[in-house]
């Protein structure tokens, strides 16, 4: 049986469609986790007693981890699987708030642009992504643009 994509094509997204991924909690694990696999041991991740002392007043996530999450629970969404053909930019990344251990993030994707290729094929879509904390306060925003597959029809 051939496979066939189940993620949405460049066509199907409009702009100024959102879409709102499962919450996730941030835990040491991870923190901790992310600190061996990117080599970042800044204090401010993995040292209470140090970051205590900062104006932070406590550990927090990297801001990496929060971005790399957002990734993957875009991803669990399903729209892009099988679509996507590549990830172009991720552009304007701010990271606008602290993630601290055992905060409860989501991820907002607002599609702001499509825009046509000159290959048949595939379009281009730029998402306003937004990540959200527990108390609904905006942590990172950022610009994703992904190239992404025209359905069959319009091949």
């Amino acid at each position: 049986m051939p496979w066939t994509p189940r993620g949405r094509f460049f066509e199907e997204f409009d702009v100024g469609e959102t879409f709102t991924t499962a919450a996730r909690t941030i835990t040491e694990g991870d923190v901790s986790l992310f600190a061996g696999l990117s080599g970042d041991y800044n204090p401010l991740h993995v040292d209470e007693e140090t970051a205590r002392r900062t104006p932070l007043k406590g550990r927090i996530a990297h801001g990496t981890l929060t971005l790399a999450i957002a990734t993957g629970q875009a991803n669990q969404l399903g729209i892009f699987e099988g679509t996507t053909l590549a990830l172009l930019g991720m552009d304007r990344i701010r990271f606008s708030g602290a993630v601290r251990h055992g905060d409860t993030i989501h991820t907002e994707l607002t599609v702001k642009e499509r825009k046509e290729s000159a290959k048949p094929d595939r379009g281009t879509v730029v998402f306003s992504v937004a990540v959200l904390n527990q108390r609904e306060e905006r942590v990172l925003e950022a610009e994703w643009t992904l190239l992404l597959a025209r359905g069959e029809q319009a091949a």
